[in-house]
């Protein structure tokens, strides 16, 4: 493992996407413990992609338009409804002083969801990976599975340090109703652009 894919792979987890959004709004609606389960959500979301990366799958997405097209307007159409759920404060971004069963298990599958919906990582995994491995590597696959899993965990801690911050600023927003609605607004603003992104994106 080198340096190289430390630091390449904090600035990628580290740069504000869907998954930081996400983690980020749950941990203002929340607190810190849904913070940490979509944290959780998000890093389980990228399993199927490395998975995806390892088995050629991501080639396929990148070969077929048509597969990469129906994919990425899923996962469009699922960010719109995060954004329409942020800007009605309804479901799993909720503000609420707690959170029960139901509100974990949501938080949970909407996090994985985000990730899951994203053709382009499959895609990154499927050219970012083997740039680490190298082609004289006698088990090629086994490096890739503990590049994957440190990824996995640098994905974890970092964005548990965003849903922290967020949980931990929540009281000075939540008490506040005119910030809080401006929070909804620009959350659902936010969800509405990364899926215009989403949109737009090429192969």
């Amino acid at each position: 493992m080198s340096i190289d894919f430390l630091l390449t792979s904090l600035i990628i987890v580290a740069a504000p996407g869907t998954g930081v959004l996400y983690t980020l709004a749950a941990g203002l609606a929340h607190g810190s413990r849904s913070s940490t389960i979509a944290a959780f959500g998000c890093t389980l979301g990228i399993v199927p992609h490395m998975a995806a990366a390892m088995l050629g799958v991501a080639a396929l997405l990148h070969a077929s338009a048509l597969a990469f097209q129906t994919f990425k307007f899923v996962g469009v159409a699922f960010l719109l409804c995060m954004a329409w759920q942020a800007l009605r404060d309804k479901g799993a971004l909720t503000i609420d002083r707690d959170i029960g069963a139901r509100s974990t298990f949501r938080v949970t599958i909407d996090a994985i969801l985000i990730n899951i919906l994203n053709p382009k990582l499959s895609i990154f995994f499927f050219a970012f990976l083997p740039q680490f491995v190298s082609a004289n590597e006698a088990h090629p696959l086994p490096h890739m599975l503990l590049l994957s899993a440190i990824f996995m965990v640098l994905t974890f801690i970092v964005f548990v340090g965003y849903g922290l911050f967020a949980a931990a600023i929540r009281s000075h927003i939540i008490s506040r109703p005119r910030v809080l609605t401006w929070m909804r607004r620009a959350f659902a603003g936010a969800f509405v652009a990364l899926g215009a992104k989403l949109a737009f994106a090429d192969r």
